[in-house]
């Protein structure tokens, strides 16, 4: 996975200079907001083209595929069967208005992991999660929890907002490429 087309502009859009702007720096400050907060809101698009948001605790991997767990019944998994197209904010609740503020907001699109994806998922979700696998275990039989999946998200583009690191309303943005695509042309 690497990040490409990396710039900065401010709250109208402008392009604004920051000094030693590298992939390394907005990979490192993009895994301090995933780090930071284990809950995220997703937007995905139904049948009727309206949006529909949700929120789900997520795990992710080194080349930001991004997992959560869900019924596939749910009305979000329901439309990314439909259409694959998704966004994830992530961000801390808990921040002030003074700042500085950071979250991060990937797009992308979205599936059910499937087989080898799968375990990959499960491996990402039990070291975010540790007591995941005590909670699978402890279903008991007929608990719809037993229907849950795992879906993977694949980020094709990202925005964040880190103060901190990069200047007061200054957002970074940058495509990720090298991850595999596929599920840009699924549909269910």
């Amino acid at each position: 996975m690497r990040l490409v087309n990396i710039n900065s502009t401010d709250v109208r859009g402008t392009l604004v200079k920051i000094e030693a702007l590298s992939q390394d720096r907005v990979w490192s400050s993009l895994q301090r907001i995933l780090e930071d907060t284990a809950l995220c809101a997703f937007a995905t698009v139904t049948t009727d083209n309206r949006a529909h948001v949700n929120t789900a605790y997520f795990a992710y991997s080194d080349e930001l595929e991004v997992y959560f767990l869900s019924h596939p019944n749910s009305a979000h998994c329901r439309n990314v069967s439909g259409n694959a197209s998704m966004a994830i904010a992530v961000f801390s609740s808990s921040q002030n208005w003074v700042g500085p503020d950071r979250g991060a907001q990937l797009f992308g699109f979205c599936n059910r992991a499937e087989d080898s994806e799968t375990s990959k998922a499960e491996e990402a979700y039990i070291r975010r999660f540790p007591k995941y696998a005590d909670w699978k275990k402890g279903l008991a039989p007929g608990d719809p929890a037993l229907e849950y999946c795992l879906f993977r998200f694949a980020t094709n583009r990202l925005k964040i907002l880190d103060e901190g690191e990069f200047g007061e309303a200054i957002f970074v943005h940058a495509d990720v490429v090298g991850l595999r695509s596929d599920l840009r042309h699924s549909h269910g």
